[in-house]
Parts: structure tokens; sequence; C-alpha cells
């Protein structure tokens, strides 16, 4: 029988998490235990790149890890782990540091738009950055490789987190033998994009999101703050084109999305559809938290 191939995943404890979160990540992954022999981890020490408070900071990561077991993760079946538990990837991230070109940094998603923000604002291009920004993709490289990764699930947004992963170790295998494997980013085009309550990404950046824990009031309160168009509620819409829909769909059973999808197009009260996107939500969060 063939080796099965490894998974990578992880998570940043950089808040509570949130429906995208679960559907983005967090099932995927989990799912992929059936096919993969899975990895799991909590990303602590990306999180200092934005979090300082040492208490707020022990209770994210403890929160991430209660939730990843209360979606379905059994870890009688994978490897979970917390990043700063492994010193070795920290060696590592020196060690592929030393064959890793700044140019390819300077590429990075996330660099580059701070140093845009501050050429915007009329300010040095790097002021504010921090080498742990800058570094973010060599530190994500380590994780991976360090792992022999075969296949990193990952949202569209971090599709060149990958590539830069594959191009280091590229350039480490040329300099040092055939040592490192090079990932492939694994991507699922239904959930590659979690639509949050204002129409972007659901983000705790943008503070848009559906808290996975939330109790049903809490819940309730999140919902109706998604944002929808002018057009009077009896008026037909495009659901493709409406948040309330693109949320509901990824929670909904066919028929009911069927059903919500042709009072869409014929032209429906919002609150009716609000209520259904709050008793499928619901339905996923009080799951969670009866693990």
């Amino acid at each position: 029988m063939a080796q099965r191939k490894i998974s990578l995943t992880g998570i940043k404890p950089s808040g509570t998490p949130h429906i995208g979160n679960y559907l983005g990540a967090i099932k995927p992954a989990i799912d992929l235990s059936l096919d993969y022999n899975a990895y799991y981890f909590l990303a602590d020490y990306h999180a200092l790149n934005t979090m300082r408070d040492a208490v707020a900071f022990k209770s994210a990561v403890y929160t991430l890890a209660a939730t990843w077991l209360a979606c379905g993760l059994d870890p009688e079946r994978v490897i979970f782990y917390r990043q700063s538990d492994v010193p070795e990837i920290f060696e590592l991230t020196w060690i592929i540091s030393t064959v890793t070109p700044k140019g390819l940094l300077n590429r990075a998603h996330a660099y580059k738009a701070a140093v845009d923000a501050n050429e915007n604002a009329g300010n040095l291009p790097d002021d504010g950055v921090t080498m742990g920004l800058y570094n973010y993709p060599v530190l994500m490289a380590a994780d991976i490789l360090i792992a022999d990764a075969n296949v990193v699930p990952v949202g569209q947004d971090q599709r060149q987190h990958i590539e830069i992963t594959r191009d280091i170790a590229t350039s480490f295998n040329a300099v040092f033998g055939e040592t490192l494997v090079a990932p492939e980013a694994l991507i699922r085009e239904d959930v590659a994009t979690i639509t949050g309550l204002d129409g972007r990404k659901m983000s705790k950046s943008y503070g848009n999101v559906l808290p996975l824990m939330a109790d049903s009031k809490e819940l309730r309160k999140a919902v109706m703050k998604i944002v929808t168009d002018s057009r009077l509620p009896e008026e037909p819409k495009d659901p493709d084109a409406d948040n309330v829909y693109n949320i509901f769909k990824h929670f909904a059973p066919p028929e009911r999305l069927a059903e919500v999808r042709r009072l869409y197009v014929e032209g429906e009260t919002a609150q009716r559809v609000l209520g259904k996107v709050r008793a499928a939500i619901g339905k996923t969060t009080v799951a969670v938290r009866a693990r």
C-alpha cells in the first residue's frame, strides 16, 4: 500500500474564531484527515506580530485549541501541536533565510500592502514595518517544510505563501541537494473566500465576522448587521450578489438553498430570509459549543 501524503494546516490565534475560520480552514482541514496523514498546529509565534497582551494571547491559544477539538479534530488520529513547542521550526527559519532572496520577500502581499499604505500617506516606505511582518513568509515556509507537507489547504489570499515556500525549497535543494519537499496549495474553490457581514472577506481585522462560539442573542445581533442593498424587501434580487445569501449557502441543505434562492428571484421579505440564515448558522454554533 502506498504511503499516504502529508497535509498541514495552521491557524493563527489572533482572536475569537469565527464562521469564516470554520468554513475556510477548520472543516476542510479536518476532512483532509480522511485521506492524508494530517498535521495541525496553533501558529502562536505568528500572532506575536499583532498581539502584545500576554493574558489575551494565552486565552486566544487555548480558545483556538478548544475550537478545533469542538469542531471534530480527533487527537488520536492526527498530529496536533503548538508552534512554539517545536524549537526546530525556528532553527529552520534561520537556515532557510540564508537561501531566501530579499527580492522574493519584497513581493509578499502583506509587505507590499504596508509599503503602499505608507506611500499613500506620505510616509517613508518602511515606516512601522517590523522584521516580524517582513520575515513572516519565511517562518510560514519553515512551518510547512519541517513537516514535509505535500499539501497545504489555504484560501486564495494565502496562495502566494505556498508559492514562496516552493521557491525557498527549490533554492535550498539547489544548494544542499534534494532535502525539502515543495508543497502544493490545496484550495477549495467553494469556500476559498467567505463573505463577511459587509460583503468583504470575513476577517477579524475588518470586524465583520460571525463568532463561532456565539450564543443565540449574540448571533442574532451579528446576523442583523449583514449589509443588504437599498431595494425594497419584496423586490426581486440576484442571490449571488447578496451578502446574506452568500453566507447562507454554506450551511443550507440543497433543498433549502433552492427554496431561498427562489424567494430572492421572485421577491420576498428580508426578515424571512434573515430568519432562515439565523436558524442555519445557529445550528452550527450550538453544535460546536455542545462538544
